[in-house]
């Protein structure tokens, strides 16, 4: 009798220690029933309810005009950011998910120039997240306010980068930094239910194990659903040193008509009007998950960065033709114009040969039924592999007689 007193005594704290450390490890859960956007006189109210209190700070950028709330991680689950929005109201745009492992973000565009005039969190039963928005002349708006870099926030630092390494000569194995377009807070392009985010995160798995049957050294911008800043992939790949730089995407496209899989390769602006909506909705998408990019500017890196490019550009370019001929060459339909040169953000690194494939576009019915066809999937990412496997024994030539 006493020994099963003992083992009853023993499994209700096992329970209850269980359930303490779920109540203190589970994230906090986003309540939309306690949560609005309302207009107070000519100010605007934003409430969140959530399940339990975190740390957070908000702030506000320029060009568009955005609020950016930080977060320890939040779970929105299936809930809609724009069932917030009025329309009418200050709120243009609201987008919401998980920033990077451990933080959320929430941007809202907004429809001018305003100040915070207070953010402020309650807690006890019912925690809850407040902020009070008021317009302002566009010369009384500060950017940036309240939101000193801080370890706390864990925002994105740069990569600590090894001296340059040497051209690739085909006497080590290849270096590739893939890069699963958008995720997080970014969904990238959705058309039927699907998100171009979890597309090309599935593809991106899937040509990596390819490539590394092959023999070759692969890393992962994102492996999960996490939002990376357009100029922090580059960072990663020169962080990696790697040889070469592949982008995925599967976008969509709202006027006209596209289908296939494109090659991309940088040029100074995009060749059609078509990819320069592409290009502008690719750094729209950046900026609306709050990405602040003043400041960047160097005239002289720049020109330092031009110089570079001379030697890199001509293999990119070589990259971009050799991977659309593999894809012809496995029966894959293919764009068009299999080839274009558009100025993406995400291939500019003066010296890594850099290419964005679009895997298909959302879109069109057909491309987004090859997307979700395992037997699709799997012959194009051999048929990538093959397209790199022939350009590195290339180029690998080509550096050794360039040493000589």
């Amino acid at each position: 009798m006493i020994r099963r007193f003992i083992t009853l005594i023993a499994l209700l704290c096992a329970v209850a220690t269980t359930v303490r450390a779920q109540e203190l490890s589970a994230l906090a859960r986003y309540e939309p029933t306690r949560s609005a956007i309302a207009r107070e006189g000519g100010a605007t109210r934003i409430s969140l309810g959530i399940s339990q209190p975190v740390p957070f700070r908000a702030y506000l950028l320029a060009d568009p005009y955005r609020l950016v709330i930080d977060f320890r991680e939040v779970n929105f689950g299936s809930n809609p950011p724009a069932a917030l929005i009025r329309k009418g109201g200050a709120i243009k745009d609201l987008r919401w998910g998980r920033f990077r492992p451990g933080w959320s973000r929430m941007v809202a565009e907004l429809s001018g120039p305003m100040e915070l005039a207070s953010a402020e969190e309650r807690t006890g039963a019912s925690p809850e997240i407040r902020l009070l928005l008021k317009p302002v002349p566009a010369a009384q708006f500060r950017p940036r306010e309240g939101a000193a870099d801080s370890a706390l926030w864990d925002l994105p630092q740069p990569a600590a980068v090894d001296r340059p390494h040497r051209r690739q000569d085909g006497t080590r194995p290849l270096r590739i930094v893939l890069d699963p377009g958008h995720g997080g807070i970014d969904p990238g392009a959705e058309d039927g239910g699907v998100h171009e985010a979890d597309i090309v995160l599935g593809f991106a798995r899937q040509l990596r194990d390819a490539l590394r049957r092959a023999g070759m050294s692969v890393v992962m911008t994102r492996d999960q659903d996490v939002f990376v800043p357009l100029e922090t992939r580059v960072t990663v790949a020169r962080a990696a040193a790697a040889d070469l730089f592949v982008s995925l995407h599967a976008d969509s496209i709202a006027e006209g008509r596209a289908t296939g899989a494109t090659v991309y390769r940088l040029a100074d602006h995009a060749e059609n009007e078509a990819t320069r909506k592409l290009v502008q909705r690719h750094d729209r998408d950046d900026l609306l998950a709050g990405v602040d990019l003043n400041g960047q500017g160097d005239q002289v890196a720049h020109v330092l960065v031009d110089l570079a490019r001379r030697e890199t550009q001509p293999r990119s370019v070589r990259l971009a033709q050799v991977l659309a001929g593999a894809i012809k060459g496995e029966g894959l339909h293919m764009h068009k114009h299999p080839v274009q040169g558009a100025n993406f953000s995400v291939l500019k690194s003066p010296d890594i040969p850099s290419v964005l494939v679009e895997l298909g576009f959302l879109s069109s019915p057909a491309d987004r039924k090859r997307l979700a066809d395992p037997d699709w999937r799997a012959r194009m990412a051999e048929a990538i592999t093959r397209g790199i496997e022939r350009w590195a024994q290339s180029d690998a030539a080509e550096g050794r007689l360039l040493r000589q």
